[in-house]
């Protein structure tokens, strides 16, 4: 029991930091926001789900070591920047191309179950493309595995954070799928497209000139 109390303080600002960035809009909760509204919510949730999947990967890496070793080795942090940013600006050039068809990102009505994997596999490529997350992984698991923690400290963070990704995006999924929220993207689709294709666009240009910039560290 003293064990447990010895790491719970850890383990709860581990928690904490990973809750911060659960409420922060960054290219994952744009994907999922967007799609929510513009296709349906079982398009959403399948793309959240892939993001949570991305985040438990990049978690178990952290625990590995292996973010460390991405974060430390210029060309990887280099060439997963320039794909990130890519990925970013293909995202922000559908969304526009939307803005100015007025219709949906996806095309089609019916969300098949065939389409909910690919909607899955977006959320999960979005999560692993996106370099921040080697760094925000390796300082969360830095606060929780202090030197002479032992390795269920790192499984139970692990366990912790699977539940609260999985809840946390599917959470943004649902509360952007209700029908005021449908209501309101309809009437302003052309507007909210061109919003996030540009949020995305920026976010994607900034990525790769900040690796160019930065001499291929993760920043």
């Amino acid at each position: 029991m003293s064990m447990i109390s010895e790491h719970l303080p850890y383990l709860l600002a581990g928690y904490f930091a990973f809750c911060l960035g659960l409420v922060s809009p960054g290219p994952n909760i744009l994907a999922i926001v967007g799609t929510s509204m513009g296709v349906s919510r079982r398009a959403g949730v399948a793309l959240a789900c892939g993001v949570s999947t991305g985040s438990i990967a990049w978690a178990t890496m952290a625990v590995l070591g292996v973010t460390a070793l991405m974060a430390a080795y210029a060309p990887v942090a280099l060439g997963l920047k320039v794909l990130g940013g890519g990925y970013l600006i293909y995202l922000g050039v559908r969304y526009v191309k939307a803005a100015r068809a007025g219709s949906p990102v996806a095309a089609g009505t019916g969300v098949q179950e065939a389409s909910l994997t690919k909607y899955y596999l977006r959320g999960l490529t979005v999560q692993m493309t996106n370099p921040k997350a080697i760094l925000s992984w390796v300082a969360m698991i830095s606060i929780v595995s202090r030197p002479d923690a032992p390795l269920w400290v790192s499984a139970v963070y692990i366990a912790g954070c699977s539940v609260l990704a999985f809840a946390g995006h599917i959470a943004w999924a649902v509360t952007f799928s209700t029908r005021s929220v449908v209501s309101f993207y309809d009437r302003f689709k052309r507007v909210i497209n061109s919003i996030l294709g540009t949020l995305f666009g920026a976010l994607g240009v900034g990525l790769i000139a900040s690796a160019f910039k930065s001499g291929s560290k993760v920043t």
